[in-house]
């Protein structure tokens, strides 16, 4: 990347759980190199459990975060954590709340699976005062209500910032359905269709390539402000070996 406006967002689903080689205990270390080989300056995370949280807040040195549990706005349950490097970026302002009818506090959202949050964080260059507002989350896989109302949330909070926004997440819809119109058709618009170099990939696969590819879920979308040079699913792996069940994926940006 070049330029003193140049930044780099990623999202990265980290799988709750797993199983045999699968399992959090065997892909930890590889998932932190994988986000250390591209040192995004923000990451949003998804299924971030409290064990996830403390490995991350361990290896990555170079960053904080901003973020809580999802069960009780603490730490208790998964994050949709926001982590940023902390020599690069302070924190002008950041919040949570919850994918629901009272998304003030704790609490599950119409016919939701789970419990679903979202967090922002608005970072500010320490160097040259520029500002931008990352917003994370993680829609709901089971609810078609929750999930269109969680989206109805997310999209209300990008409106509200006067600054450039990044928005990252698992959001469990498709390209060129409803509510991936939806999604992309105001505020928001997604990196891979107007960076001039992209690729094209599914993002998750549950540990089944290509038999397991179910379609792309997992975005990087920005604001009007916001231009994205690069889009990349990182469909590579390190050491031959997958880090989750979905790819990782980032955008190089320009940031207005």
């Amino acid at each position: 990347m070049n330029g003193k406006n140049s930044v780099r967002i990623m999202s990265f689903n980290l799988l709750c759980g797993g199983h045999g080689e699968h399992r959090m205990e065997k892909r930890r270390d590889i998932a932190v190199r994988s986000i250390l080989s591209l040192m995004p300056d923000s990451l949003g995370v998804q299924e971030a459990t409290p064990e996830w949280m403390k490995w991350l807040v361990k290896n990555l040195p170079s960053y904080d975060f901003i973020g809580v549990g999802r069960d009780n706005g603490k730490k208790r349950g998964e994050y949709a954590a926001v982590f940023y490097l902390k020599d690069k970026y302070r924190t002008a302002d950041s919040g949570t709340f919850w994918l629901s009818a009272t998304p003030e506090k704790p609490s599950m959202g119409w016919d939701a699976a789970c419990i679903r949050i979202c967090t922002w964080a608005v970072l500010e260059n320490k160097q040259s005062g520029q500002r931008y507002a990352h917003i994370n989350t993680h829609l709901d896989h089971r609810g078609d209500t929750a999930r269109e109302k969680g989206l109805d949330l997310v999209l209300k909070k990008a409106a509200e910032f006067d600054m450039p926004v990044v928005c990252t997440g698992d959001f469990n819809l498709f390209e060129g359905s409803p509510l991936y119109e939806k999604l992309t058709g105001g505020v928001l618009r997604d990196a891979k269709f107007l960076a001039p170099d992209t690729m094209h990939s599914d993002t998750f696969h549950h540990f089944r390539v290509p038999s397991g590819s179910v379609g792309v879920i997992d975005y990087v979308l920005v604001s009007g402000r916001v231009k994205p040079l690069v889009y990349r699913v990182v469909t590579e792996g390190v050491d031959g070996r997958f880090v989750s069940d979905h790819f990782p994926v980032y955008a190089d940006v320009e940031i207005d």
